[in-house]
């Protein structure tokens, strides 16, 4: 009867606020050559697999909060984005990370720490519409559509990487947000633009000044910390994000006086801080993983071909292209693409793990020029992997006529316990990314593979 009730009330809200709107952008959703049927089954299977891992707050008070504001985004939703497969559901994930997701057909989840770090109700309700504004929009399935060589099911495994990734191999940087599960969750600066600018309209319709978007951007770059803000990593800026969202804010009108606060937004906030102190998602992962909510063992078997001397073309989307040998595989990492031939890959204690191959990623740039970038790309991995040596002295090279650097890492594999040898090369994208490609193989065998490396970098292809 509560439900009944709660829903009914949106509706009265939704009569109240929205007036008339102005010249507000006029936003076209990208092709899609999937049904709006695939994004209910694929965000379903993956939510279904984040339940597993991820600790949901169990508080009914803070839960029937933050479902009261979905359930009024999605009813302020535009009738020509409305998709009657669609089921929204929104949950609270007990881990300290200012993060937020949500998945193909409609589930959305919040981080604890999200809900905390915002200022006011408006700022929390924004990300919520933003990324409501994705999944209305179709976005991680139109973008996913864009590698036409994966299936489905590939695509399906893919989203829990991104969402839950970070831990995942011998020389793999913590944070990274790249790989095939970006097909979903690594959204494009267009298709961010489209879901600030719905999600603003959205805010308006439901009562909200779509400004607390733009504050809310502020204040999760402010409580992100040295390492990042989680959420932006997965969420890229625009151009002129934070002018953009204002820009279109005095297109919109809100009838009345725009929520900001309320009493129980302070009473969730007050509830949430006097809990036991939230986990790191890492540490909540691996409680799951002794509670059996992770795969086991399928370590690499170290019987490796040789690389082939022919080679075949990936394109990852509009990211970009690479060559690599055609006997190596492409994997579904939650870092990056790695292409590694049968043999030279497994999982080790829910990590994945390789002993030959390549890992192309992504992360945040962490210095003022490519230099210190790469250098606290190589801090970042040493953290992970205390037998990491090497980084010191670096190359002049160039990745698709970008200005690159190359150094030679060494490393003991924590599967094999044999010395390896690493060669990686890093450039800077013009958005501020630092591409990294990783070159893997053992000490013994690098001498054949450096040749191999040094040809796929050079057939890479930055769209």
């Amino acid at each position: 009867m509560r439900q009944t009730r709660r829903k009914s009330s949106v509706i009265v809200a939704l009569a109240l606020s929205i007036s008339v709107l102005g010249a507000q952008t006029l936003i076209v959703p990208p092709d899609n050559k999937y049904d709006p049927k695939d994004d209910v089954r694929l965000g379903r299977e993956a939510a279904a697999e984040a339940e597993r891992q991820l600790p949901v707050l169990r508080d009914d008070f803070v839960t029937s909060f933050v479902e009261e504001r979905g359930e009024r985004l999605v009813a302020a939703i535009p009738a020509e984005f409305r998709h009657s497969e669609f089921k929204y559901t929104f949950k609270v994930i007990n881990v300290r990370e200012i993060n937020a997701f949500a998945l193909p057909g409609g589930p959305m989840y919040l981080n604890r720490g999200m809900i905390q770090a915002a200022r006011t109700e408006g700022e929390m309700v924004s990300v919520m519409a933003h990324e409501l504004s994705h999944v209305a929009l179709r976005h991680g399935t139109a973008q996913a559509g864009k590698a036409t060589k994966y299936g489905l099911g590939q695509l399906a495994g893919a989203i829990l990487g991104t969402i839950i990734g970070g831990n995942v191999g011998a020389v793999v940087a913590q944070g990274t947000q790249f790989g095939l599960g970006a097909a979903f969750l690594r959204f494009s600066r267009e298709y961010e633009r489209q879901a600030d600018l719905l999600g603003s309209q959205l805010m308006a319709r439901a009562g909200y000044d779509p400004r607390e978007m733009a504050n809310m951007f502020q204040t999760i770059q402010k409580e992100g910390g040295s390492g990042g803000p989680e959420w932006l990593q997965s969420h890229p800026n625009p151009e002129n994000r934070q002018a953009a969202i204002t820009k279109e804010a005095e297109s919109l009108r809100v009838t009345g006086t725009p929520i900001r606060n309320t009493q129980e937004f302070q009473q969730v906030q007050s509830r949430l801080k006097g809990m036991s102190p939230a986990p790191k998602t890492e540490d909540a992962i691996k409680n799951a993983g002794r509670r059996g909510g992770s795969s086991g063992d399928s370590r690499p078997t170290g019987r490796v071909a040789p690389p082939s001397s022919t080679f075949t073309r990936y394109s990852e989307g509009d990211i970009f292209e690479v060559s690599v040998p055609s006997n190596w595989r492409e994997l579904q990492d939650n870092d990056g693409v790695t292409f590694a031939p049968e043999g030279a890959y497994g999982a080790v204690n829910g990590q994945n793990v390789f002993t030959h191959g390549l890992q192309i990623g992504l992360t945040r740039s962490e210095g003022r020029d490519l230099r210190t970038s790469t250098d606290a790309l190589v801090g970042a991995f040493s953290r992970g992997n205390p037998d990491l040596r090497g980084g010191s002295r670096y190359e002049r090279v160039s990745v698709d006529s970008r200005e690159a650097l190359r150094t030679t890492l060494t490393n003991v594999n924590e599967v094999t316990r044999q010395p390896e040898t690493i060669q990686l090369v890093t450039t800077e994208l013009p958005n501020g990314d630092l591409f990294y490609v990783l070159g893997v193989a053992p000490t013994s065998a690098y001498g054949s593979y450096r040749s191999v490396f040094n040809r796929i970098i050079a057939s890479i292809r930055m769209a």
